[in-house]
């Protein structure tokens, strides 16, 4: 008895044994296909991955030996890159190479219509209206409505903003909302300690009542990212406009 149930355990393992290898005959290309697909989409991604950083950085080092060059603007536009998001970053640094008041006029009209792009990051977008008001301020209504907007709570570049915001009143004839907007950038968190001195100095300026001497000056704004812009106002490469004071010396 006993000999028998093992002989029958015997067929039964041996039976078991024929329908999985008929199994695996019949489907086990798939798994094998599964892991070729991954193993060729992994190797795929780190393909295009190396393409992409050996693009940037091939991208970079024209950047670099442009702006070295006696002629940095020339050079910038012998650049012919592929990706879209290096275009942007051309036209930021081509404009804030331009020297004559017409060169400006034109790279401010570039960066306007490059910030209508719908598919242009909201960084790049703003940093491109800033830029372009800074070298060539629309008239004031219509600064005063794309400068507010880009004041907005939350926007990469609202300090900036609203220091112009306050220079433009001042050149208005507006101290009121000129120190008003002042004191909301001395208590910004966005704000950095540069900027938020220059305020300072500009409320005490108005407050005695000075006047302002040059009503736009032109912050430096790096052309790179939202980080990059406000490293530059901590430095104070702009610096507080020349204020002159009505019964005292300069401020």
């Amino acid at each position: 008895m006993a000999n028998t149930d093992s002989f029958i355990e015997e067929v039964n393992e041996e039976l078991r044994r024929d329908r999985l290898f008929a199994l695996f005959r019949k489907w086990g290309w798939i798994p094998i296909l599964i892991i070729l697909v991954i193993v060729g989409a992994a190797a795929y991604r780190e393909y295009s991955m190396a393409q992409d950083r050996a693009a940037a950085q091939a991208f970079g080092d024209e950047v670099i030996a442009a702006l070295d060059s006696d002629e940095p603007a020339a050079a910038l536009a012998r650049i012919s890159p592929e990706n879209p998001d290096a275009q942007v970053l051309l036209t930021l640094l081509s404009a804030g190479q331009t020297t004559s008041d017409t060169d400006q006029v034109t790279a401010a009209a570039q960066l306007r219509t490059l910030a209508d792009r719908p598919d242009l990051a909201a960084r790049y977008r703003d940093l491109a209206l800033l830029k372009a008001y800074l070298m060539d301020p629309q008239d004031p209504a219509q600064a005063m409505t794309v400068l507010e907007g880009l004041s907005q709570p939350g926007r990469p570049y609202r300090p900036l903003a609203i220091e112009q915001q306050a220079l433009l009143h001042v050149s208005l004839g507006e101290t009121d909302q000129a120190i008003a907007l002042l004191r909301v950038l001395e208590e910004d968190s966005q704000a950095t300690p540069g900027l938020q001195q220059r305020a300072s100095q500009l409320i005490v300026a108005l407050e005695s009542g000075a006047t302002l001497a040059d009503a736009a000056p032109q912050e430096a704004v790096p052309a790179t990212d939202a980080a990059a812009a406000q490293g530059d106002a901590a430095d104070g490469t702009g610096g507080a406009p020349a204020a002159t004071g009505t019964d005292g010396p300069s401020q």
